[in-house]
């Protein structure tokens, strides 16, 4: 499926129960989970210290912090679909996100998504999108989740 480019909440609930698509894939970087570390005290060495993660952890290299890999999330959902139009939107709410695996440095991983609802809340989109993070090579994901977001689309003139 191609790139998508919604300009309204009635483009948008066209796709209800549809899947989108997926991004392109994205290579997870150690100098990305580092900054990712510092900026969010999370410095643990599974994460920060290559020779040490390379001799004890279990996955014989540094890891990415799951939250890092959720912050992909609004890169990667833009290469997905596109929301004209907009006055505001607003991240509304993550729920059931699980995550299934570790994403190791040098991982490529990818968005695929599923628009699972649309509702009118009196002309702002309420969009429930299934999430799923897939690693490039691997059956197991990264992480399976739902996601909302409230898109305020400009009123058609």
């Amino acid at each position: 499926m191609s790139h998508l480019i919604i300009r309204s909440l009635a483009e948008l609930t066209r796709y209800e129960g549809e899947e989108l698509g997926f991004s392109d894939y994205f290579t997870i970087v150690q100098e990305q989970i580092s900054q990712f570390g510092v900026v969010t005290h999370d410095e643990q060495w599974i994460h920060m210290d290559a020779a040490r993660a390379q001799r004890e952890s279990p996955f014989g290299a540094p890891i990415a912090h799951g939250y890092l890999t959720v912050a992909l999330l609004p890169y990667l959902w833009g290469q997905i679909v596109t929301v004209e139009n907009l006055q505001l939107m607003v991240n509304y709410e993550i729920e059931s996100l699980r995550f299934n695996q570790a994403v190791i440095v040098g991982n490529a991983v990818r968005l695929r998504a599923k628009l699972l609802s649309v509702k009118d809340l009196r002309g702002i989109a309420k969009a429930r999108i299934e999430v799923t993070l897939e690693i490039k090579d691997q059956k197991k994901s990264a992480y399976t989740g739902v996601i909302t977001f409230l898109y305020h689309f400009r009123p058609v003139v």
